[in-house]
């Protein structure tokens, strides 16, 4: 489960250093850039309950981290709903809407 408090939300609190405000969908290109950046998010951690995480899958980043990846043309998109307002003390809304993650619908 992501989020600081592994509920599966993005908020946050004082204790939380990294601030994870931010919802993202994970790209090969956004792992590979956490894990050379010393934070690997792909291997599982079983005593920590992390089952590693995997191209698709939704987690509730460092906002600092996803500014860094941002700056180096490796940010995954973002799911602006799930992405808590904390967020705006670091980056804008209008880089934030940029990277708004939309969901392809076949139905129509």
């Amino acid at each position: 489960m992501t989020g600081y408090f592994r509920d599966g939300l993005c908020r946050t609190e004082i204790g939380d250093t990294g601030t994870h405000t931010v919802c993202a969908v994970m790209t090969e290109d956004f792992l590979k850039f956490s894990a050379s950046k010393g934070n690997d998010l792909i291997t599982p951690m079983p005593y920590y309950q992390f089952p590693g995480l995997k191209v698709g899958d939704k987690w509730c980043l460092c906002v600092t981290r996803w500014i860094q990846a941002e700056k180096a043309g490796k940010a995954p998109k973002l799911i602006l709903e799930a992405t808590h307002e904390k967020t705006l003390e670091y980056t804008s809304l209008n880089l934030l809407v940029k990277y708004a993650f939309k969901e392809t619908s076949f139905d129509e």
